[in-house]
């Protein structure tokens, strides 16, 4: 029996090199499933019939990497078509991606690269995330990317044009706290004031990993276990999102499934303990 969408709480990445534990049907304390979209997409594909057994067990979500979001040729049609076939066949409670681009249809860069936020992109973006929904026949969610660069022609902040693009697409947001750290580090923001102004009505999903520091700046591998000040991030966020599913992400250098699940457990437990009064005031 599949799973219907509902309070997922607390899960994390699937990762192949976790297909035979899981295969094994183990009592976890993880709640759900993310597949990385690209990995399913082939009808054939090993991956895929792994996760339609485990699609009966814990409920899935996709979180994609290739939409291309943010290109001025939009989304490409194959993507599309594989993905609504995907979808169809495995029916998560969300579809995600992230509010990039990445190059065009001679050239992609597979790589996540960021927008300049400004009224023309974001038209753009506006007009690729409607031929999106329409072709998928479902709503998408976008995430928050880390970023090291700002461009000369963007005048608006990040979080105005996720809010503008939000508001008129109704498109769903996926909110990486990481990448909001790393951001507010490279670029000299509060994060506190950034999620003051993230419409949560439309926050489907909250996303954890771990940042790295390097000798001049903060980048966002998801390469190691969450660090402490995104775990104090998570705790005064807490109050805000406990009725969200949250996704603890690792996608480099992955540990055995049970250090994984110990992230889960943490983040359950402060989500269960957090209440109304442990607001911070950045928050309120």
């Amino acid at each position: 029996m599949m799973h219907s969408r509902s309070n997922y709480k607390v899960g994390m990445m699937l990762h192949g090199a976790h297909f035979p534990y899981l295969q094994s049907e183990p009592h976890t304390d993880v709640a759900w499933l993310e597949g990385t979209t690209e990995d399913y997409l082939s009808p054939q594909s090993y991956s895929l019939e792994v996760l339609k057994k485990l699609r009966h067990d814990y409920p899935v979500a996709l979180h994609g990497s290739h939409l291309n979001i943010g290109s001025p040729q939009g989304p490409d049609l194959n993507y599309l078509k594989a993905l609504r076939t995907l979808n169809e066949n495995i029916e998560p409670f969300l579809i995600s991606d992230h509010l990039s681009w990445n190059g065009s249809s001679d050239l992609n860069m597979h790589n996540l690269l960021p927008l300049p936020w400004n009224e023309e992109t974001l038209q753009v973006v506006c007009n690729n995330i409607d031929a999106a929904q329409s072709h998928l026949k479902t709503p998408i969610a976008l995430e928050n990317i880390a970023t090291y660069v700002n461009y000369a022609d963007s005048n608006q902040t990040e979080i105005e044009f996720i809010s503008e693009l939000a508001r008129r697409t109704g498109c769903g947001l996926v909110l990486d706290l990481t990448a909001l750290f790393v951001n507010s580090l490279n670029h000299g923001f509060c994060p506190g004031r950034f999620l003051q102004k993230v419409p949560m009505n439309q926050v489907k999903l909250v996303h954890l990993s771990g940042p790295t520091e390097t000798e001049s700046h903060w980048i966002d591998k998801k390469a190691t276990a969450i660090s402490t000040p995104v775990w104090e991030l998570f705790k005064q966020m807490a109050p805000l999102i406990r009725h969200l599913p949250i996704g603890i992400e690792r996608i480099k250098n992955i540990p055995d499934f049970n250090e994984l699940e110990m992230e889960v457990i943490k983040a359950s437990f402060i989500l269960e303990s957090s209440n109304d009064n442990q607001r911070s005031p950045a928050f309120v």
